[in-house]
């Protein structure tokens, strides 16, 4: 099949942002929901029928969906990722863009992983901060000014109100997966990395019992030193910084990029376009121009993200785990 077709499977509001971008770029593509409350939803913003029932329901009534579609996004709830891929891999789909974390768990995640090897098929985990143009943008000037020498970053998430939130059961107890990792990988993204990796961690809360406050150190694999805390029982908000031996480059918050150059105390926004940014959800519009081009470098794959979950995700949930 030639002609570029989308199966969008899941029909919330990271659905709507995604149907936003397909519809701009001029992408054809179907939506499967589950509940008509969001289909109803999703048609008022974007005027569109959504098939009810959930994906299970629509292979069993559409016959060879591989033959109709070239690719396939998932944005279903946290619960409903690994079993949504595993099913499209099943039925032929070959190019995947998975909401993060790519599954509910590292077994989901796991499962997910090894089925795409079976089936040879690519499987790519939405990280949308990668293609913000705040961040595209410091890639190239971390590569004018010679590479990084250090970086730092922050994931305080805001307890006050996640505490108070609706979601299935396991998904807060799973933050820092579900949605901290958002930044621990745009930090790594950049930055590379770790081949070494001390960690510690303190504190607990109702919904999060593993931990609630988070400090670590490394060096990654290109050899600049990091450092990391988060506390969620105190104020804080998400931050990078990525040092040069010229400039301190600052996202804070994150879509925006700021500069501090050496010798001075000033921090200015760096003056770019970021028209995509504001007019789409922030890295959406880049990641999927990326994802249906298949220009996967930018990416990481549900392979690489299984390693990053086992090699360091869960250690930085431990206390004093050395990962050298």
């Amino acid at each position: 099949m030639d002609e570029l077709r989308i199966l969008l499977v899941g029909a919330g509001p990271m659905a709507v942002e995604y149907a936003r971008v397909l519809s701009a770029q001029n992408v054809k593509f179907d939506i499967v929901g589950r509940g008509p409350e969001s289909a109803e939803k999703f048609k008022k913003e974007i005027g569109k029928e959504v098939f009810l029932g959930g994906l299970e329901h629509y292979v069993k009534k559409n016959d060879s969906i591989d033959e109709k579609f070239t690719h396939a996004i998932i944005v279903t709830n946290e619960r409903e990722l690994g079993n949504a891929a595993r099913l499209l891999l099943t039925h032929g789909i070959k190019n995947i863009l998975i909401e993060k974390p790519g599954g509910f768990n590292v077994e989901d995640i796991e499962n997910v992983s090894k089925l795409s090897k079976s089936k040879n098929a690519d499987v790519f985990v939405g990280y949308n901060r990668r293609f913000y143009q705040s961040v595209l943008k410091a890639k190239q000037i971390i590569e004018e000014e010679g590479g990084l020498t250090s970086f730092c970053f922050e994931f305080t998430e805001w307890g006050h109100m996640i505490k108070d939130l609706v979601k299935a059961p396991g998904v807060k107890e799973n933050w820092f997966l579900h949605n901290s990792t958002h930044i621990v990988d745009l930090a790594f993204h950049i930055g590379g990395f770790p081949k070494e990796m001390a960690n510690l961690i303190s504190g607990k809360v109702d919904w999060h019992p593993t931990a609630s406050i988070f400090a670590g150190a490394g060096i990654s694999i290109k050899n600049a030193l990091f450092s990391y805390q988060a506390n969620w029982e105190a104020p804080g908000r998400w931050s990078v910084e990525f040092m040069t031996r010229k400039s301190r480059l600052i996202f804070r918050p994150i879509e925006k990029l700021h500069i501090q150059k050496i010798g001075s105390v000033a921090i200015d926004l760096v003056e770019m376009d970021y028209n995509l940014d504001t007019n789409f959800k922030p890295g959406l519009y880049k990641q999927t121009e990326a994802f249906i081009s298949k220009d996967y470098s930018q990416f990481v794959s549900i392979h690489e993200q299984l390693k990053n979950v086992e090699n360091y995700y869960l250690k930085m949930l431990s206390n004093g785990e050395n990962n050298v």
